[in-house]
């Protein structure tokens, strides 16, 4: 029957992970890649059900309102009948001053005269007037609960322009948008062309640039076009788009044209080249006379009235309109969905990457708000180019691929820690059942307390020798009574990399202690597989058993071990050296702390200087020792406990090993790099049993406070975390 076991145990167990690096890249990528296409899916939803309009419409506000302000308007003239002009006229506009003060205002031969009055009943309207054509009146839609306002009865329908406007949600009532053409069914007020687009044209046609429409129905003035607006447009999700409308392109209120009163015209207060060849616009501001004022993106300043009035909404209009043609003054400009579509993946991408890449909270808040700010940078420093791209859905995509990556990494690192503790509790289960059977010399025959280590009969032919069918052995690199470490090369993936090849023969050969060896190896295995995704940290590539031998396959990692850095090979190093060295590994024992893994057997030789990056690499997890036999480096216990003396504290001596034990082996390190002693060959006190080192050196008295706090006697007195640590470490 044993032999039947023993049989069975010839044939190779192996479980090897192909092209890890590979697998990983491609773990990561996915998990990037799901998790933003899922975000830029929920948030273009969310948008198209316009519940992101009222922010993206504030934030485009923000910004209108944010711009530099431009020089006025020269080619614009505004009377304003105010307050005061109405008082003066008994709060009543008669036909008489409003024919005198067109009268006065072409005797300085004006291009375009817009009156902005409503005058549905006077039939001398600028009768007198020998280019009556030159002047632009107006008339108002009927709507829901309003009849329409007709025009001057002696205009003709083609010098009228309609006054109505397009306020935004009725919640929202600000005006954003110009409505330039709309079709009437009213039976008076029958134009297609609002006031301030009709005396723009006007004043643009006297210039002999002409309006005409394209095949596609746009809008075209000279050679400028002026896409209309579509029911997606920018911020805009299923927008009203009837009529032609485009984005007003606001001025300043404060700087919008020259203004003048009633009263300065009529007096002949007004310099007439402020007038001539100008289009000037007459209208009142008078907050009770038709058609009132309007919410706009500059309701919200301080200086400025909740409502701007109507004559300033068309003078607007116009102003856009002729500086667009005449000065290159841009459109307001957006992407079609599609390129919003990507740009907001591509936040969605970058917010997964980073939470990804830097998963501590802290630096990932402070790499996300700079993040974030240069996307508000981006987005203000287009619109300052008239280019409105989405920013708050793409700020929105970001944050929230952050936290599901963060979440989703979370949910992994819990679950891989909870697989990790299953397996920390396997291994001291097996650890215990090892140290049972090494005590128990009665369980086995006497020629097997006395196994020898078996010699390796392939390895005078290591050059041909392929473990498990791929690792070919090309140098021994360390040989002693717990079995071989070798160089080898792993034939099956690309340009044969090199690999480390760790051979653990058991102390002993019999079937009872063989099979909980088993467990203890597998369970190590399981625990340096989930360990090695640290990068300070050799990954473990494969791990399985032949013949009775048990073999971990792990990354090479080129450079020099820390005991070349530390006294006497070097001189003694500084505080600087010693407090960068901490930290480093600090941060690795943080991770596998995190996971309730001790390492047991930190010390110089088992830290490597990388000479690729030049980072320090934990190296040697220790618990598969326990089923090797003890060698002149390990304690006496070796049976009950793993070690080196000098390093390992009292606790672990005796068999209980602590998180903190690994505290106080990387404290006896920093003091021999600092002290230039090694650690055997420091006295305890006798009283306290704590180190005596500080009389051999000059040490700041924070860091010796940290390094004494790290070497205390009993584990209770020690840092109980590597963070603890750390954080000290930081404060100084």
């Amino acid at each position: 029957m044993i032999s039947g076991l023993l049989e069975k145990l010839r044939v190779p167990l192996v479980k090897v992970q192909d092209s890890r690096e590979t697998s990983k890249s491609k773990s990561w990528l996915q998990i990037i890649f799901v998790t933003s296409l899922g975000v830029t899916a929920f948030i273009w939803g969310v948008r198209q059900l316009k519940w992101l309009q009222p922010w993206e419409l504030r934030v485009y506000d923000q910004m209108l309102r944010s711009r530099p302000i431009q020089a006025p308007d020269r080619r614009i003239l505004l009377v304003k009948i105010t307050d005061e002009d109405l008082k003066r006229e008994k709060w009543t506009l008669s036909g008489r001053t409003i024919n005198q003060l067109l009268n006065k205002i072409e005797s300085y031969q004006p291009r375009i005269v817009g009156l902005y009055l409503f005058q549905p009943e006077n039939n001398n309207l600028a009768a007198k007037e020998q280019n009556q054509d030159r002047i632009v009146s107006t008339c108002l839609f009927s709507s829901l609960g309003r009849d329409e306002i007709p025009p001057p009865p002696n205009f003709p329908i083609d010098n009228v322009g309609f006054s109505d406007v397009v306020p935004d949600s009725e919640n929202d009532q600000t005006l954003r948008r110009s409505l330039l053409f709309a079709y009437s069914t009213d039976k008076k007020c029958t134009t297609s062309f609002a006031f301030g687009a009709l005396v723009a044209i006007n004043y643009l046609d006297k210039q002999g640039i002409k309006y005409n429409f394209t095949e596609k129905g746009d809008f075209q003035l000279g050679k400028t076009l002026f896409p209309r607006l579509q029911p997606n447009s920018g911020g805009y999700q299923h927008l009203d788009a009837d009529g032609y409308q485009i984005l007003l392109n606001y001025r300043h209120p404060n700087s919008l044209a020259n203004q003048v009163t009633l009263r300065d015209v009529l007096s002949g207060r007004v310099n007439p080249s402020l007038i001539k060849d100008r289009l000037v616009i007459i209208g009142t501001t008078a907050a009770n006379m038709p058609p009132g004022g309007f919410y706009t993106p500059y309701s919200a300043l301080p200086d400025q009235p909740a409502r701007m009035p109507a004559l300033f909404i068309h003078a607007q209009i116009a102003s856009q309109l002729i500086s667009t043609v005449l000065d290159g003054r841009s459109l307001i400009w957006y992407w079609p969905n599609w390129a919003e579509l990507v740009w907001i993946w591509s936040w969605s991408l970058l917010g997964s990457f980073l939470a990804w890449r830097w998963q501590n909270p802290l630096l990932l808040l402070v790499v996300g708000t700079i993040t974030l700010l240069s996307l508000v940078v981006i987005c203000v420093a287009l619109f300052l180019q008239a280019g409105w791209i989405p920013l708050i859905p793409s700020a929105l995509a970001f944050v929230i691929s952050s936290i599901c990556v963060i979440a989703y990494t979370s949910y992994q690192n819990q679950r891989q820690t909870q697989v990790i503790i299953l397996q920390v509790e396997k291994q001291q289960a097996a650890i215990a059942q090892l140290n049972v059977l090494l005590e128990d010399k009665t369980a086995v025959p006497d020629s097997y307390l006395d196994f020898p280590p078996p010699v390796d009969s392939r390895e005078t032919k290591s050059g041909d020798l392929l473990l498990s069918g791929r690792y070919k052995i090309s140098q021994t690199l360390g040989a002693g009574g717990f079995g071989r470490t070798y160089l080898a090369q792993d034939t099956q993936r690309p340009g044969n990399p090199i690999c480390v090849v760790k051979k653990l023969m058991p102390a002993r050969q019999d079937t009872r202690f063989l099979q909980v060896a088993r467990r203890l190896f597998n369970s190590e295995a399981e625990i340096l597989e989930s360990l090695g995704k640290h990068h300070q940290i050799p990954e473990l590539l494969a791990y399985f058993e032949d013949d009775q031998e048990f073999y971990l396959i792990q990354q090479y990692i080129e450079g020099h071990t820390l005991n070349e850095e530390l006294p006497p090979v070097q001189n003694v190093q500084n505080e600087s050296f010693v407090m960068e060295m901490l930290k480093e590994v600090l941060e690795v024992l943080e991770f596998v702390h995190q996971h309730r893994v001790i390492h047991r057997d930190i010390k110089p030789t088992n830290i490597i200087r990388c000479t690729k990056d030049n980072r320090l690499v934990l190296i040697d997890f220790g618990a598969v020792k326990l089923m090797q036999p003890s060698s002149s480096e390990q304690t006496e216990l070796a049976t009950v406990a793993i070690g080196t003396r000098g390093y390992a504290p009292p606790e672990q001596f005796a068999g209980h090993p602590r998180l903190c034990s690994d505290i106080y082996a990387l404290g006896m390190i920093a003091i021999q790099a600092i002290a230039g002693i090694p650690p055997q060959e420091l006295h305890p006190d006798p009283e306290t049993g704590n180190v005596m080192w500080r009389q051999t050196v000059q040490v700041s008295e924070g860091l010796a406070a940290i390094l004494d706090k790290m070497v205390c006697y009993h584990f209770s007195d020690r840092y109980q975390s590597a963070t603890e640590v750390l954080q000290d470490l930081k404060r100084m």
